[in-house]
């Protein structure tokens, strides 16, 4: 009998860390390329990328800089490349509104998925307040907008990662746009939990996450990311119901307490645990097929 494929994706830098909390963190197109390249040679199938600017390392959903991610990374590998219209909470994708609070920009965000060579999309579905120092950013995803990222991912042929905070989020917002004909099966909706600075996001906990899995919709592949320590029980917890996980310093700057990580080290430790669970992690290809991904 051949061993379950889990899919392991490669968070590796996120729109929020900077090089000051982790040197490791890999920040330029290059340098994202060839940790991508390890983490894949690690086991890693997916990469879930964020890009920067040149200038300062912020946050940007620059169509130019995803491509030339894409297309370094595509020259090394054929891991599924997985871009971004969350963008960050700096640089190109926030302004100030006019009573004090900030806003992620939307037109920003629509751009992260106008680079060629994006196979899937991250599609946020839902509105909160995030909450960094002295700053309260608003990221509205109102059902309009939702349906605006939707169709301009089915109009390129991409597939959206449904990227869910709250049981609201799971059953409201993607359950609606699922019965809108914005998605096909399978879905692909990534469970975020422990982003403690998000209004209305939840915590990891096995009853929390079990509730959560539960009510997704039918014919669903999920993924779990968890913030912080969090990280390593909630992906063994999502292999354990029967879906996939990820990790990477998007979500985790730690290996251990004290100890700073690298991308390679939670992804190489990961695919350890896969292993004695009995499981497999997927090649890309096969990722490509859980997910109902066209083959490269």
């Amino acid at each position: 009998m051949s061993k379950r494929k889990v899919i392991v994706t490669v968070a590796p830098t996120g729109g929020m860390a900077s090089k000051k909390q982790n040197p490791n963190l890999p920040t330029q197109p290059a340098e994202i390329a060839d940790d991508v390249y390890r983490c894949y040679n690690a086991g890693a199938s997916v990469v879930a990328l964020h890009a920067r600017r040149a200038s300062d390392d912020e946050a940007t959903c620059d169509p130019k800089v995803y491509t030339q991610m894409n297309e370094l990374i595509r020259a090394k590998c054929d891991i599924v490349l997985n871009n971004s219209t969350g963008g960050g909470i700096n640089g190109d994708m926030v302004h100030q509104l006019n009573n004090g609070l900030w806003e992620i920009n939307f037109d920003e965000r629509l751009k992260g998925m106008e680079a060629p060579g994006a196979e899937m999309c991250t599609l946020d579905a839902q509105t909160i307040c995030a909450t960094f120092g002295d700053k309260e950013i608003l990221v509205p995803t109102t059902p309009t907008r939702i349906r605006t990222l939707a169709e301009g991912m089915m109009a390129r042929g991409i597939k959206p990662e449904w990227e869910v905070f709250s049981l609201e989020d799971i059953i409201k917002d993607v359950g609606g746009a699922i019965k809108a004909g914005l998605d096909k099966a399978p879905y692909f909706i990534n469970i975020v939990l422990g982003v403690g600075a998000f209004q209305g996001a939840l915590p990891y906990t096995p009853k929390i996450l079990q509730m959560m899995v539960e009510h997704l919709p039918q014919d669903t592949v999920f993924n779990v990311s968890a913030i912080g320590p969090a990280q390593l029980p909630a992906a063994v917890h999502a292999v354990l119901l029967g879906g996939h996980a990820r990790v990477g310093l998007e979500d985790n700057l730690y290996y251990e307490q004290g100890v700073l990580a690298t991308n390679v080290m939670l992804v190489e430790r990961f695919v350890r645990v896969i292993r004695e669970l009995g499981f497999e992690p997927a090649t890309p290809a096969e990722a490509r097929e859980i997910m109902g991904l066209r083959p490269l």
